[in-house]
């Protein structure tokens, strides 16, 4: 098991990097549940990682945006163009999703790497896994779009093992996310998932749109690995 840090600027990057995330999810939580950085702030943000040893990898949203196929597939592809590893778009149920997942295959099929962001607290339990698979996506992640009230608030331990599995058993990568606390890991651990995702518990207690606190970060970060390991040598 593995784990993301979103960070909101290159400041943040510089904070979080000593406790080695996984990956470094570059998001504005300010605009949003998946609030975007700038194009430009993000490639400059990818140039220095790469010019690092042993950098982690990293993602970036493109924003909440409407389920309109051509401005989803616009917005991906112009983000993949930073060399980000990772691009995460957010799927709702309202609009044309199915139409956006198709809309992206085009570019999945280039080797872009796209990951589907399907929030725990609009979408019922049967979340488009299959169609996120066909399109060619490289992963999907279980989130919130409200946050405050944490994934395990909308999903059962139950229910989301059987997202990780289906997820995994089609070949994709699998992330859960959505105002985690420490307090979620351990039951979040035995569910699978590939990445836990954190921005809230990053920040203390001070919310997830304050400065990310190194403390929290190396929390964080401490637990993801204890129960990682525990995992293992289970």
């Amino acid at each position: 098991m593995r784990w993301l840090a979103s960070v909101a600027s290159a400041e943040e990057i510089a904070t979080v990097l000593p406790a080695v995330p996984d990956i470094l999810d570059l998001k504005d939580p300010s605009a949003g549940a998946l609030g975007a950085w700038p194009v430009p702030a993000v490639a400059r943000a990818v140039r220095d990682l790469r010019a690092r040893a042993a950098a982690p990898l990293a993602s970036a949203t493109v924003g909440d945006l409407p389920m309109e196929p051509a401005r989803v597939a616009a917005a991906v592809s112009e983000m993949a163009r930073t060399g980000v590893d990772y691009v995460k778009v957010g799927l709702i149920p309202s609009g044309d999703p199915l139409g956006c997942l198709a809309e992206l295959a085009p570019l999945c099929a280039t080797g872009v790497q796209v990951v589907a962001v399907l929030f725990a607290d609009f979408w019922p339990e049967d979340v488009p896994v299959a169609a996120a698979k066909q399109a060619g996506l490289t992963g999907v992640m279980l989130d919130t779009a409200m946050k405050g009230r944490g994934l395990p608030a909308h999903r059962t331990a139950d229910q989301l093992r059987r997202f990780v599995d289906d997820a995994r058993h089609r070949g994709l990568m699998t992330g859960l996310a959505g105002s985690l606390s420490l307090t979620d890991v351990p039951v979040l651990a035995e569910c699978g998932a590939d990445y836990l995702g954190f921005r809230g518990a990053l920040c203390g207690a001070s919310g997830r749109t304050a400065a990310i606190d190194p403390a929290a970060v190396a929390a964080v970060a401490a637990a993801v690995r204890a129960h990682g390991t525990r995992l293992r040598a289970g």
